[in-house]
């Protein structure tokens, strides 16, 4: 049976509203393009602390606003709001919109950050690909996180993909075929690649047993692979400094329990075999050797991960 193709049924330019002006701002046109959607896994809450920190460190200018209320379930996803006594503040809105971004040098780039979309998958990646077309972007480098069985002790590894080998070949800790579900973002990748687009996609290698809880050490790697991706000074001494002081934390957790020490202990030793003799297979095929699961770290993890929350 042949292949159909997809193509939305509503214009897909009428889901965003643009800074027309800086849209047709020549100085936009061949920047790259970084990507970053929340609510896929996001282990190690990887995604959420890139996007805090570029928003909150950089000067942003928004060029093209998405229509949330098209995009997002709000019932099967609520947005937090506060209570505070008597009356509420703070309302989460969802939001997905397109900034441009100065790094630490100066270096204009484009930054496409907000919660990944419930719903019009297809009209919202033919919108995406109609803006990078517009703007003749050089390059698109999206990130997400993946909790992987790897120990914290170790460097952060992460699988890159995409249609640029001189940013893949030797980068990748996990090389595999499988299955596995989608997010928009890889949905975004398979467009842009047959639009002709270079793009490449990071997923970074977190520790499984600190999935739930932020680890700024993973989304300081994920913010160097981007910068290096494009050539871009990215912001991360706020995360390091945070990141020093979780790993300070997660040390004395894991003195305080032999179980917890002989768990790591193992996770090393498959990590290191696996360095040495094949870099490139698969951390998760474990050819019949058991694989601790996050309840194996016993009570000092849990204590960890309840006191980040």
């Amino acid at each position: 049976m042949k292949e159909i193709k997809y193509v939305p049924f509503l214009d897909p330019e009428s889901l965003y509203a643009s800074n027309e002006d800086l849209l047709h701002d020549g100085g936009l046109k061949g920047l790259n393009l970084l990507m970053g959607f929340t609510g896929f896994t996001d282990a190690g809450h990887v995604v959420s602390q890139i996007n805090a920190e570029l928003l909150d460190k950089l000067d942003a200018e928004p060029v093209a606003l998405f229509d949330i209320d098209q995009l997002i379930d709000y019932r099967s996803r609520r947005p937090q709001i506060s209570f505070v006594e008597d009356h509420l503040t703070d309302y989460q809105q969802p939001a997905m919109i397109l900034y441009k971004l100065v790094d630490g040098l100066g270096q204009p780039f484009l930054f496409l950050a907000g919660n990944e979309p419930d719903l019009q998958w297809e009209r919202f990646s033919a919108a995406v690909v109609d803006l990078v077309q517009r703007l003749d972007v050089n390059l698109v480098a999206w990130v997400h996180s993946i909790p992987m069985p790897v120990p914290h002790t170790r460097p952060i590894g992460v699988t890159v993909h995409g249609n640029r080998p001189d940013l893949i070949e030797g980068m990748s800790t996990w090389k595999a075929t499988v299955q596995l579900p989608s997010a928009i973002g890889h949905l975004l990748e398979v467009r842009l690649a047959e639009a002709g687009r270079n793009i490449a996609g990071y997923a970074v290698h977190v520790p499984h047993y600190l999935a739930d809880a932020e680890y700024p050490r993973a989304a300081v790697a994920a913010l160097e692979y981007l910068g290096a991706a494009a050539s871009l000074m990215l912001p991360t001494d706020r995360l390091r400094e945070s990141g020093r002081e979780v790993e300070r934390q997660i040390t004395e957790q894991v003195k305080g329990s032999t179980e917890v020490q002989g768990v790591v202990q193992r996770l090393e030793q498959q990590y290191d075999e696996r360095q040495q003799d094949v870099p490139v297979r698969s951390l998760l095929a474990a050819d019949g050797e058991h694989l601790p699961d996050a309840d194996e770290l016993g009570a000092a993890i849990e204590a960890y991960l309840a006191d980040q929350d």
